[in-house]
């Protein structure tokens, strides 16, 4: 019997291999989250512009889809940017910029909204009726209050850090696990205390200096796609890995079937750090959506894309989609979710227990 998947996480949670799903905003699916979570690991779903009914049907899907554990995944307002409202002159010259893109994939251009997010607070308030196991948060310590009445519905609050900085800051705020976050890692960096441009430490470095820095379990995530990177992980202190493009190439993912071809091919070995396609800074394989001469600040340029991204994914567009990859991307082997959990654990078991 296999000791090394006995860690404090594991014993947290519940669960029984400590590999943990990274949560995707928009491509994160009832199928995939379900698949890593009755394979034994958590799953994790992100819950990016959901409002509240709609975090509550997902939440009601996820609970009878598995009887596992499952994170539930949250961003906290930062800098002000759930309530940048910019005036009809700027929004029009923000869709001005993007409007050849609208006109090639057949999409009217889009009114100014009223708000570009929902309330946290309603979010919030949906995931607390839901009750799951975890509910995590990116950019930033949730306040007091929130992990108070989390912990009173016997959630635990999970944080994420791309600095020691940040990754004591959250421990303070009183996080029950954190997630440490190297630069390798696909999708938006959860920076809070730098700019993300200067919180770019590797996997690598990162964990063990974490790990040195808190008492709390540490998940690592950032270029990890196979067992390898697991049984690294673990040796470098963590206590579970997370693992997101690997996944994400799955056919239990919410990514289109270009999309996840193209993080199976020799493509998917490039990606680069951009503000783009959403206005904030996350690591995708570069298109000519990355390559446009300019953006509107988030959320407001994420709206806009937003409303021609499923489109191109519609249509096997992959220049007008954001492609979000990490560095390991190409290391996913199985394209079933729950053939590639099980390879993961038992290639990391055959390093691990030697």
């Amino acid at each position: 019997m296999s000791t090394w998947t006995d860690t404090a996480v594991t014993r947290a949670l519940g669960i029984r291999v400590p590999i943990v799903l990274g949560p995707f905003g928009g491509m994160s699916s009832v199928a995939l989250a379900a698949a890593v979570s009755n394979g034994g690991g958590l799953g994790s779903f992100g819950l990016y512009g959901y409002d509240g009914e709609r975090i509550r049907t997902t939440a009601r899907d996820l609970a009878a889809a598995t009887s596992g554990p499952f994170a539930l995944n949250l961003w906290l307002p930062h800098d002000g940017d759930h309530g940048v409202l910019p005036s009809q002159e700027e929004y029009d010259g923000y869709v001005a910029a993007l409007k050849g893109f609208f006109d090639e994939l057949g999409v009217p251009l889009p009114a100014r909204p009223a708000a570009y997010l929902p309330a946290f607070e309603e979010q919030f308030e949906a995931v607390l009726e839901a009750r799951p196991a975890v509910v995590s948060f990116v950019f930033g310590v949730p306040p007091a209050d929130v992990i108070e009445r989390a912990h009173e519905r016997g959630i635990l609050a999970v944080g994420a850090a791309t600095s020691v900085a940040e990754a004591v800051a959250l421990e303070q705020g009183g996080i029950d696990l954190l997630v440490a976050t190297g630069m390798e890692a696909g999708g938006h960096r959860p920076s809070f205390l730098s700019r993300a441009e200067d919180s770019l430490v590797g996997t690598l470095a990162l964990v063990p200096q974490v790990v040195d820095a808190v008492g709390v379990p540490v998940i690592a995530a950032g270029g990890i796609g196979d067992g390898r990177g697991v049984a690294a992980a673990m040796m470098l202190g963590a206590s579970a890995a997370q693992i997101g493009s690997a996944f994400l190439s799955t056919e239990q993912s919410a990514a289109a079937p270009a999309y996840r071809a193209l993080l199976r091919s020799p493509g998917g070995e490039r990606s680069v750090l951009t503000r783009v396609p959403s206005g904030r800074l996350a690591r995708g394989i570069p298109n000519r959506l990355t390559g446009a001469p300019s953006h509107a600040p988030f959320p407001v340029q994420n709206w806009l894309t937003g409303k021609f991204r499923p489109i191109a994914g519609e249509q096997g567009n992959t220049e007008l989609m954001s492609l979000w990859a990490g560095q390991a991307s190409r290391l996913a082997g199985e394209t079933d979710a729950t053939a590639l959990l099980a390879r993961i654990v038992a290639d990391a078991t055959a390093l691990l227990d030697r």
